[in-house]
């Protein structure tokens, strides 16, 4: 008797992201980031801030192993070169950033880190019509070496052929859920903090 065909790790994460996908959304669109430079900037404040928390996990050994372009993927440097083009302060360091997951766990927080470039790319053309480019001020949304889809094409397969255990599975899963959160917050503070007077 054949066993009905599971969805994919992939597509279960999508899944079980859906509702705080969908609330991050809705908190981006709220803020709208590509009304002015100065609403992009802190825009880019939270996604230098989310990136800058990854830096361990696209750095680790064990990871890399996995995923052998996995350093090259990082963007904590684009977006960093972005504040400095749209004259912003590097941002200090939010309380409660992820601190040595399992591996995991840790691919549960890249999956969601990989896929925002997939929506970068409808990002970048409107950060366009603000005068910022691949090069200037929306560095961190570019095109990644070798293209978007198949970058991320190549993630997905390595992490839908990896062999879990049911608690590893559970924990990649939270994993997802909790980057998404916790890019929210981050956005939800750069948002909530007076810009300085100029």
């Amino acid at each position: 008797m054949s066993t009905p065909e599971k969805a994919l790790r992939s597509q279960r994460l999508n899944q079980i992201t859906h509702e705080p996908h969908s609330k991050l959304d809705a908190l981006v669109k709220a803020n709208a980031p590509f009304e002015t430079r100065a609403n992009f900037a802190r825009f880019v404040v939270a996604q230098y801030l989310f990136q800058s928390e990854l830096v361990a996990l696209y750095n680790d050994a064990e990871l890399t192993a996995i995923v052998p372009d996995l350093p090259a993927r990082c963007r904590a440097e684009a977006a960093r070169a972005d504040l400095a083009d749209l004259d912003t302060e590097v941002p200090a360091p939010v309380a409660g950033a992820l601190k040595n997951p399992s591996k995991a766990r840790a691919l549960g927080w890249i999956f969601v880190s990989e896929g925002s470039k997939l929506g970068a790319a409808f990002l970048i053309k409107r950060a366009v019509a603000l005068d910022l480019s691949e090069t200037f001020g929306a560095r961190h949304l570019g095109e990644p070496e070798g293209g978007r889809a198949e970058g991320w094409k190549r993630f997905v397969r390595t992490l839908d052929s990896l062999q879990f255990s049911a608690e590893e599975e559970a924990e990649v899963e939270q994993g997802a859920i909790d980057a998404f959160n916790r890019f929210t917050v981050l956005l939800e503070q750069a948002y909530a903090t007076e810009a300085e007077p100029a």
